[in-house]
């Protein structure tokens, strides 16, 4: 038994000796108990609901020994909230030893009672749904609805347990990614301690099979360090050194060629302290959503360029994305809704902010311009632009709407697939093929563009009729723009994750694309959130 074991045992022996002094006999009336007690508890409206319930019968210290197996608990997680990311010197566990030993009455005991109720319940939140009180706050795109337990139903939830420590296990998320992101949290506050991956690679000119030199050494040596090369005395850019390269530009979301290039070198050249950071943000970010994903559900991870169908955690279909610009008013939004429906050989009703920016002011130099769009009047007739003096408007008094008819050259390509929202986004086929072949793919509007749209919509359909290519390619053969409801509809979540790991416990990264989780860390740290050895 270590020492710390040693002198929390008793503590808490001391304390139950402390109880039986300060509490009178069960015959007796708590007064001075029971008055510190709603005292306390008066400043917090739930806790006093709670109390009063229970006619102020004690949660946390009474005699018996499931009061002693809760404050235990309690004490353990609150000590152990570093390992949730979580801002541990907040909870001031060492403060409630002291209190709890320093009883000395039936009213120190009320006060106490209090306190532990109201830490255990900002724990409970902080580890359930998150330290960010409102995420919106720090972005205004990232719009996620969290779901806040009950505080009133969550405490009495604890007092109706059984067994504590089981209770307090399951209050963080239940996912295996968040177990495989607080395991590699560990390993990397290890890798700190051990002095990081060595010295920085040289950046400036590429590396490439053939190279020699101590740029190449200085990479070999990374790459040993990280785990994706063995140990090998070799000082040239051996082919076992580019397939290293390669397998790290898989994990960091870049082109897998095998060429240490200038993005490349940055990523390898990040250190374990910021990686840190961006798994202690994606801890937080898993708390932020809802456990129950959907056993089908669409997964869009805009910093990965990706929308996946999951099916039963399963991985069932995969396809490249292209996501929002980096500028305020086009990056991707992140949020969880339904797909309800697809439409095929859509038009496309361009929104009004985009006219506004982008159509009239082309439209006033010449009223030929994009010549394929339509102008429909609030009637939705088709107008002639000749009749029609753009400079006569401004964007908020321009009277018609744009719309480019179905067509291959549409915007929206030939299919969309909708879940209706207050953002107007929605996920989409795009004539632009060739950004597809981009690292990195911020290029819309705010929308997610798909590369295998029709094989999307194959894999969608299949759930309800055995013959998805079939029906899809009926209805875009006709070339007139038709809806096709999905029967059971899909929850789409598009998130924001730069540490993502995977099914088998590895660890990948990807680039803060619109500086998000930067925003996010701060937040964090402001709360208290530290990075444990890896400060200083």
């Amino acid at each position: 038994m270590t020492l710390t074991c040693l002198r929390k045992r008793l503590a808490e022996a001391a304390l139950a000796v402390l109880l039986a002094a300060a509490l009178p006999a069960a015959a007796e009336p708590l007064t001075a108990y029971k008055q510190a007690l709603a005292e306390t508890a008066s400043r917090d409206g739930d806790l006093a609901a709670v109390y009063r319930a229970r006619d102020y019968a004690p949660i946390w210290t009474g005699r018996e020994e499931i009061h002693a197996a809760r404050r235990a608990a309690l004490l353990s997680a609150l000590e152990n909230a570093h390992l949730h990311a979580l801002p541990a010197a907040a909870y001031r566990a060492d403060e409630v030893r002291a209190r709890l030993a320093d009883t000395r009455s039936a009213r120190d005991l009320g006060e106490i009672e209090a306190m532990l109720s109201r830490l255990f319940l900002v724990y409970a939140r902080d580890v359930q749904t998150g330290v960010v009180e409102d995420p919106s706050d720090i972005d205004r795109a990232i719009v996620r609805d969290i779901a806040r337990r009950d505080r009133q139903e969550l405490l009495n939830a604890l007092a109706e347990a059984e067994n504590p420590r089981a209770f307090f296990r399951g209050l963080p998320p239940q996912s295996a990614d968040y177990a495989r992101l607080m395991k590699a949290r560990m390993q990397l506050l290890g890798t700190v301690a051990r002095g990081g991956w060595g010295p920085a690679v040289p950046e400036g000119a590429k590396l490439e099979p053939g190279d020699t030199g101590p740029a190449v050494v200085a990479l070999r040596d990374r790459l040993v360090a990280m785990g994706y090369l063995d140990r090998t005395p070799a000082r040239d850019y051996t082919a076992a050194l580019a397939k290293a390269v390669r397998r790290f530009q898989e994990d960091h979301g870049l082109e897998p060629d095998g060429i240490a290039g200038p993005s490349t070198l940055e990523e390898i050249n990040v250190p374990p302290a910021r990686r840190l950071r961006s798994v202690a943000v994606a801890m937080e970010r898993e708390r932020w959503l809802d456990p129950d994903r959907g056993a089908r559900h669409i997964l869009v991870n805009l910093t990965d360029f990706s929308a996946r169908i999951v099916d039963d955690g399963k991985v069932t279909f995969e396809t490249r994305a292209v996501v929002g610009a980096r500028n305020a008013s086009k990056p991707t939004p992140e949020f969880s809704d339904a797909m309800e429906y697809m439409v095929v050989n859509p038009s496309w009703n361009v929104p009004r902010s985009i006219m506004a920016r982008d159509y009239l002011p082309r439209l006033q130099r010449n009223r030929n311009a994009a010549s394929y769009m339509q102008l429909v009047d609030s009637r939705g007739r088709v107008v002639s632009r000749s009749s029609v003096n753009f400079n006569a408007y401004s964007a908020q008094s321009f009277p018609f709407r744009l719309r480019q008819p179905p067509s291959p050259r549409n915007a929206l390509g030939l299919v969309k697939f909708m879940f209706p929202n207050p953002y107007a986004i929605y996920l989409h086929d795009t004539p632009d093929k060739h950004l597809f072949d981009r690292e990195v793919r911020t290029y819309s509007s705010g929308c997610v563009r798909l590369q295998q749209p029709f094989e999307f919509a194959y894999e969608l359909l299949s759930r309800q009729t055995d013959d998805p290519r079939g029906l899809f390619h009926a209805r875009l053969d006709t070339g007139n723009e038709t809806r096709i409801d999905l029967e059971t509809p899909v929850p789409v979540h598009l998130v924001y994750r730069t540490a993502v790991t995977t099914a088998k416990g590895g660890l990948q990264f990807r680039r803060d694309i619109y500086g998000r989780d930067a925003r996010i860390w701060d937040a964090l740290a402001a709360a208290g959130v530290a990075l444990g050895a890896a400060e200083g």
